[in-house]
């Protein structure tokens, strides 16, 4: 036997007894990844691809800069952390995490130009 499914329940503040669902134009996003709501989809994961592999390369370069007082060991192993936090990164999927995981590389390598050793790979 089937069930009917449940009714919902309408909220009658106005005369109509209906509104239309309430309506916000999209906020501007800094990058390009705007086809899924939550989760990325592939054209997302695809547009973000030049901009992720630019910055891993710029990491990696930046942790062979001279003005870095660490030694050659020190160096092979902050890349090694570079190439696993990236490895994990490469599974997210949430839109709103790889925004931050971006915005982190970004900054990172800033400090790196600065001839500073970001926390998070310290």
């Amino acid at each position: 036997m089937l069930t009917p499914p449940p009714r919902r329940r309408r909220s009658c503040s106005s005369a109509a007894g209906r509104h239309p669902p309430p309506h916000s134009p999209p906020t501007p996003r800094r990058r390009e990844m705007s086809n899924g709501l939550i989760w990325a989809t592939a054209e997302d994961m695809a547009r973000n691809r030049g901009q992720v592999l630019s910055l891993y390369r710029q990491i990696l370069r930046s942790l062979n800069s001279p003005s870095l007082p660490i030694n050659l060991a020190a160096r092979l192993a902050k890349k090694a952390q570079v190439r696993a936090i990236f490895m994990l990164g490469s599974e997210e999927r949430s839109l709103h995490n790889i925004d931050d995981l971006i915005d982190t590389a970004e900054y990172s390598l800033s400090l790196l130009r600065k001839g500073e050793i970001p926390k998070y790979i310290q």
